[in-house]
């Protein structure tokens, strides 16, 4: 994938923080040589990405991804909408006293626009940024050939950013600064009514009172459920064959009158079914074993 962005003609380049008190991102005044930095580190970001030889794959909430890993999402996805509003919004307040308290910071972004006017932004969770207080800590720093104790509250930048967003899509490096930073668990929670709805639509014959109940507490179930309503596949499953493999590879279910219900208990595992992760294989003849993916790609051929 190309990245929608010039990095030789950057013509501004803006700094700032998103901060716990409402989830507000507020931009703050930097100089010339930090704005370089800010650059150099959007340009390793992408250099990373580049040499993911598996990526970039598309980011699935029911994934268990790695630390690092290139992975991308339309920024008109539902899940990207808070690091869209953070790319689109135009009208941020300055505020250069914003880091006197470091510890309501969550994060810190830049956010670049080259001579075409394309715009870049990149964000990273705020880990080692957050400001060390030097009375504490005792940093010292070398000065006229002395070590000189530092006063002030240094705040330090990392080597790279977890994400960039470009005009048509979030590409990401680490899957757990998107999510923190899209706070992503609550989304995912929030929209179980509505993803469940979804796919009730294509399986009218599941009964799926009990799955919404347990995915609204259950934040697993919850990135299942965005998993398969994102997936599409719901539409043509065959009752039959759901029966057939989920008594394959024991999920309990009971029947009556044409509608299906799932066993307490086994509503992950149903999901699970539905998200193309339980299957069983029988290498050895007579000895069916079942097995539950942490992760899937289809094979096609």
């Amino acid at each position: 994938m190309r990245l929608d962005f010039d990095f030789k003609n950057v013509k501004v380049t803006e700094f700032g923080v998103g901060l716990d008190d409402g989830q507000r991102f507020v931009v703050v005044p930097v100089d010339a040589g930090v704005q370089s930095v800010l650059i150099e580190m959007a340009q390793t970001t992408w250099g990373a990405m580049l040499r993911d030889e598996d990526g970039p794959l598309m980011y699935e909430p029911s994934e268990k991804h790695g630390a690092t890993e290139y992975l991308y999402i339309p920024l008109n996805d539902k899940l990207a909408a808070s690091v869209r509003q953070l790319h689109e919004v135009t009208n941020l307040t300055i505020n250069a006293k914003v880091l006197s308290d470091p510890t309501s910071v969550f994060c810190y972004f830049a956010r670049l626009t080259d001579k075409k006017r394309r715009h870049l932004t990149a964000l990273r969770r705020a880990t080692q940024f957050k400001g060390v207080l030097k009375s504490k800590n005792h940093l010292v720093r070398m000065l006229d050939d002395t070590l000189k104790i530092i006063d002030d509250t240094v705040f330090k930048l990392d080597s790279d950013f977890d994400l960039l967003v470009d005009s048509a899509n979030v590409y990401i490096l680490r899957p757990s600064g998107f999510e923190f930073a899209g706070h992503l668990q609550q989304a995912i929670l929030n929209a179980v009514p509505e993803n469940v709805k979804a796919i009730a639509q294509d399986l009218t014959f599941v009964r799926f009172k009990s799955i919404e109940s347990y995915a609204s507490k259950h934040p697993r179930a919850a990135r299942y459920l965005a998993s398969i309503r994102g997936q599409k596949e719901t539409k043509n499953i065959d009752k039959d064959q759901l029966k057939s493999i989920c008594k394959q590879t024991g999920v309990k279910l009971t029947e009556s009158r044409g509608t299906i219900t799932v066993a307490g208990g086994h509503e992950m595992g149903f999901l699970e079914v539905l998200d193309r992760r339980r299957y069983e294989l029988e290498l050895v003849k007579g000895a069916p074993e079942r097995f539950k993916a942490g992760s899937r790609k289809k094979i096609n051929g």
